[in-house]
Order: C-alpha cells, then structure tokens, then sequence
C-alpha cells in the first residue's frame, strides 16, 4: 500500500522502522494489520517526525492476507501532467469520518526532481492526505494527495517519486518486487473476477478499438514483463522506446523530453498516443487516415526487451530462458490485427529471422485475447549494441554574477541531437562545483549507459578551469563513503571517458583551422609537439620563455595531426598562454597535467606521451589509453611505477562538429563581443 509519509509519521519510531503494526480497513470494511517498509525522506529522529514532512513524502506499508483486496492501477506513465483527475479519501470535517472525493486536474510539477505534482479543481479537505489522485483519462493512480493549500490548490506526491527509492542497490530490488507483486496481482484478479476486476472495468468504459493497446492486453504483458529482471539503468528502458518509435512512425525522430524510467513497464507508458503524422484534414498523404500505433510500438518494444535480455554477454544475471520463450510465444501467438510486416518484425526480433513467417490470426471475441497457440521457440541471441544510448555533456560556463559559475548538463544522443536535462543559470562558486553537478552528472550518466556501453563525459570548460581535477570526481552522495572498487563510486576518469572542451570558442562559428585539425586528428596518424618550445628539455626553470605570439607562429605551422604536450598546468600561468596560443591555431587535441611545475621529469612526460599519441593512431583512440592510464595512477596503496609519470594527466578532445555549432551563436543584449 501506498501513502504519505506523514500519514504514518505520528506512531513515532516503532511504526516507522516497522516493528508496531498499523491497522489498515479496505473497501468491504475489513480490517487488516501492516508493517511500515520505507519511508521518504526517513525523518532525523523517529519519534519526534517533522512538523511538516519534506517531499517526497512517501511511505510504503506491507498489508498482509490482502491478496484478496480491490487493488487500483499504478499508471505506468512517466510524464503525470496534465490530466484530469479525481481525489479520494476519508475526513470528519462533517463531524464523522466519511468518504470524500474531489475532480480537478493535475496542472503542473514542482521542484527539481519530480517530487511534487500541482492540483488545481475540488480539491478534497483536511484529513484525506495520503488518498489516491485518480487519472480518469487512463483510469490509473497518479499520485497521493499531500495537502491543500490556498482557495482550489492542492499538492499531490507523483507516483514517479517511487523512482527515488531505486536509488541504491536495495532499493532497486524492493522496487522491482512492488511492481512485481502489482502486476501479477492485476492479472491474476482478471482472471478471477473478469469484467467485475478493475481491469475489466477499464475495459468495459473504453471504446473497443481492434488495434489498440486494451487494458486487458495490458494485464497480461505487464504480468509477464513483471517476471524479467529488471533494466540495469534508465537508458537501457529509453534505448528501446527509441528504436520502436523510429520503426513505427517511419520518419524523423526527435526523442524530445527526457525521462528516467525505471522498469520495463515505463517504457510501454511511454509508448502511447503514438501516432502516424496527420495533415491538416486528418489523413497521412499517401497512407490512407492517421492511424493509431500504439499496439505496434508496445509489441515491438516488448520483443526487443525480450531479445535484449537473451543477448549473450549482457552485464547482470543470466536470464531464465523459459521466461523469455514464454514472452515471446505470447507475443507471437497474440491475435489483434497487426500488419504482416509487423508480424514479421517480430519474429524476425525475436529469432534472428526464422522461416516459418507470421502466425494466421483471427479477430478476438469482446473483452478477450484470444490466443492461436503456437509451440515455444528460442529467443536468438540479439544483435549487440554498437555504443551508449548517449554521452554527457556538462557545461559550465563563464562567470556571470561574482565568483558564480552558470551550468547545464544535457545529453547528447544519436544524429547530434541534444537534450537539455538540468542547469543552474545563476550558478555556484568554483569550490561548490562538484557538489553541484553530482546528482545532475548521475541522473545523465544513467541516461546513456546501456550494457557494458558507458557514456563518456564531455566538460566544456572556461580556459581557468581547465586544471579541474574531473576525472577524480566521484558521484558518492555526502555522508555515504565509496567502498573499495565500485563502478558507482569509483572516480570518474578511471569508470569512464572523461575529456575537456574549450567553452570560449564555442561563441563563433569554427575558424577553418579548427575544422581542418579536428578532421586530420580523426584520422591520424598523430604526432606530438610541445605546447611550449623551451619544455621539455630545459624544464619549467628555462631563463627564455617562448612568448605567446611566438607559441601561434609555431603551432599554426606544425602538422595538422600534432597534439601539442605540456607536463604542467594549463589553466594558469606560462602554459595558460601557450593553451591559447594553441587553441588560436586551431589545434583540437592537446594533452598536459594538472599540477605545478616542481618537478623534473618533464623530458620523460614528453617522451611517454609521444609514444602514446603515436600508439592510438587518432583522436577516437586517444580517451580509452588515458583512461587505462588513469586507472593504473588510481591506486591508493601503489602506484603502477610504469605510470607514475601519468598522474594529472588531462585530455582535451574538442569537435567542432559533434554536435555542431550554432552558425550565428545567441548573445543578451548589449553583449555582442567588441560593443559596449
């Protein structure tokens, strides 16, 4: 059972950390006892809760022998608004307790990470807190009523913020086995019950449409997804909802709005309304009316979830192949009017192009799915993916008011298509960076990871944080130390691709010098050259520095395919002035570390690193031997000695082209370069 935090909150400790039972009454007046599971956020002391509970306000509540109770639908959706929608809960404002209800409509979100939705409407009175908000369209649970607030406003808690518990490794089991024992519990009270179940009561106030996506049909797939293992991270989930929806429409394909599923189930919610273009008059030219193609997209998906889980050398447990044979025979053996080429989709997802064709299908009777059985065939093995969903990319920009420095993170996805996720336009000071972009980076990184596919972090950086020790990051939250060598702790340079981009020259169209190098880099072979003339053998001490004029005239005649080397820091100093030069010339590669110059082994940096540059070949060959670089200088207890000379090391990999520029880039008002 779902509800408010604060609904629970009152019985002090024991009820909170579950050992006092709470009584729980259903709709046919029994009483029955539950055990607080989980609350969010768990208060500092449990007995003496907040006054006012923080979102998410969130409490789950084991309820025993309820296997027999009315259970209502959990939407699936990720996006909540807007919708109308109705409230339900008990009060005595009448002076006994009694059954409320309101209609309004679920007009908005609030807060950064999705834990409050906005109401607006009949919105019930005091006492109903913790009740059910009712999507009418859908006929799913959307949220819980938190409070009201002024005149017709009221706050509800998203369904989506049971997300939140998924956060850790318990949590994503516990979460799985919520979801689990819901859509189990759907199907098998339908089976029971038929059109007296709340499924069967959507069925029956929904216009029966031949193709669309029922809620009977939808019993039964969530039932049989709810016994696959769960997706390793939301990108996998978004992966697949891409790929169905660019096979199903058949045109372009902008992903749009970015969400953080976290089962199998959110992906088919994400899948809905989705329908062929229509002209102004309604009809597709050249394909006859729009057509709904919903159920083409959940059935592809759910095939392409199936193949996904039976690909050889999928990180996680190994699949039992029973489930995915048994998924796949359901698939194949549903009987709504699909298209043939569908139907061969299908199978063709599912075994790796099998001869023997779609399966004959017969019209369904009402409020049935009827089944042409069909024998259980293997899943082959799906095709591997070539990359991650998407890479990240966090840029920081300038200082704008004081010491703040502004942020964004988006991803950047296939085609160059980039999707903004979070920013901060006002910004934070250097110091609190890392801070700040924690949650944000995680929430990104989640978002492109797929498999063994991790998505590579681009930091387009101001040249005076260009010595910003990125790849030593780590996304461990405050208070929560790493232990030992794990992936979700581990710093980030030695987990993944982590590269340096310049943010200055991101505010022109590239220079050709630019275009010309990054394209020569990409194709090798590379060479190095020293950033400053004087270093390498004389060292940082040299009594004649090469001046920053001098640094241009020299790197614009070197090789396009040189990556100037530096064994100190760039971002300040000497090697500040040489950067520029550097990046004046057009040069799109340059490697160097960030540490003072107090050392004296700069001849052999240079020396390492252009037998590196030379080793890798191009640019795309460069981010994988300095990430194995870092992960042998990572070691706590000892140093690799062979690497020691790679500690710092920095790497700056900047395209023009992926993603493209601007070709006339946006500036405030009277904030053009060169006018006052």
């Amino acid at each position: 059972m779902l509800t408010c935090a604060h609904v629970v909150g009152n019985g002090g400790g024991g009820v909170l950390g579950g050992s006092t039972a709470i009584d729980i009454t259903d709709a046919d007046e029994r009483t029955v006892q539950g055990r607080v599971a989980l609350v969010l956020p768990g208060p500092a002391d449990p007995d003496a809760p907040p006054r006012r509970w923080p979102l998410p306000d969130l409490a789950l509540v084991e309820v025993a022998d309820a296997d027999g109770a009315d259970c209502l639908w959990l939407s699936d959706r990720s996006t909540i608004v807007p919708a109308p929608v109705s409230l339900h809960g008990w009060s005595l404002e009448t002076g006994e307790l009694a059954l409320r209800f309101g209609v309004g409509i679920a007009a908005g979100g609030d807060g950064t990470e999705g834990n409050a939705m906005l109401l607006r409407g009949e919105i019930p009175v005091a006492g109903c807190s913790g009740g059910p908000v009712v999507d009418t369209a859908r006929g799913a649970v959307i949220g819980m009523s938190k409070g009201r607030g002024k005149d017709t406003a009221g706050l509800a808690v998203p369904i989506t913020a049971l997300r939140r518990i998924a956060d850790d490794a318990p949590g994503r089991s516990l979460l799985h086995s919520v979801v689990r024992a819901h859509d189990r519990h759907h199907l098998r009270r339908y089976r029971t019950l038929g059109m007296r179940s709340w499924t069967g009561l959507q069925q029956d106030h929904r216009p029966h449409a031949a193709d669309s996506f029922t809620p009977v049909l939808r019993a039964h797939l969530f039932a049989r997804l709810a016994e696959l293992p769960p997706p390793g991270t939301p990108a996998e989930v978004m992966a697949l909802v891409d790929r169905a929806k660019r096979r199903v429409i058949q045109g372009p394909y902008q992903p749009g709005v970015e969400h953080d599923p976290r089962s199998w189930r959110e992906g088919v919610g994400l899948l809905y309304d989705v329908r062929a273009g229509d002209d102004a008059d309604g009809r597709d030219p050249g394909r006859g009316p729009g057509r709904d193609l919903e159920l083409e997209a959940v059935l592809l998906y759910t095939a392409l979830v199936v193949a996904e889980l039976g690909r050889p050398g999928r990180p996680g447990p190994a699949v039992d192949g029973q489930l995915l044979r048994d998924v796949g025979t359901w698939l194949e053996n549903h009987a709504e009017p699909l298209t043939d080429v569908i139907r061969w989709e299908i199978d063709d997802i599912l075994h790796g192009g099998a001869p023997d064709g779609p399966v004959p299908f017969r019209r369904p009777r009402p409020d049935t799915v009827d089944l042409d059985k069909r024998p259980s065939r293997p899943v082959a093995p799906a095709a591997t993916p070539a990359r991650a969903r998407a890479d990240v990319i966090v840029e920081v920009d300038d200082v704008l008011y004081g010491t703040r420095y502004p942020w964004r993170v988006k991803l950047l996805l296939e085609d160059d298509l980039v999707t903004p996720l979070k920013f901060d336009e006002e910004g934070v000071p250097r110091a609190l960076l890392r801070e700040a972009l924690r949650e944000p980076i995680a929430e990104a990184l989640s978002l492109g990871d797929v498999g063994e596919h991790l998505a590579a972090l681009h930091v387009v950086l101001p040249r005076e944080l260009f010595d910003e020790p990125l790849d030593t990051w780590q996304l461990t939250p405050p208070g929560r130390a790493a232990s030992g060598i794990d992936p979700h702790t581990m710093p980030l340079g030695q987990r993944r691709v982590v590269v340096v981009r310049d943010r200055r020259r991101r505010d022109f169209p590239a220079i050709p010098e630019w275009r010309r190098r990054w394209k020569a880099a990409a194709a090798g072979p590379l060479t190095a050259v020293s950033l400053r003339k004087e270093v390498p053998e004389p060292g940082h001490d040299s009594p004649r520095r090469e001046t920053g004029h001098a640094t241009y005239r020299r790197l614009s005649f070197v090789a396009d395919t040189a990556v100037p080397v530096y064994c100190g820091e760039a971002a300040a100093g000497a090697g500040a002035a040489a950067m520029e030069a550097a990046l004046a010339a057009g040069h799109a590669v340059a490697i160097w570390r960030r540490c003072a110059p107090d050392h004296r082994d700069c001849a052999d940096f240079h020396d390492q690193v252009s037998r590196l540059v030379s080793e890798a070949g191009t640019a795309e060959g460069l981010p994988h031997r300095i990430r194995e670089l870092r992960i042998a200088c990572g070691d706590p207890d000892e140093i690799d000695p062979g690497a020691r000379w790679a500690q710092s090391i920095a790497l700056l990999l900047d395209s023009p082209d992926h993603p493209p520029l601007p070709d006339t880039p946006l500036y405030a008002p009277g904030t053009w370069p060169g006018v006052s």
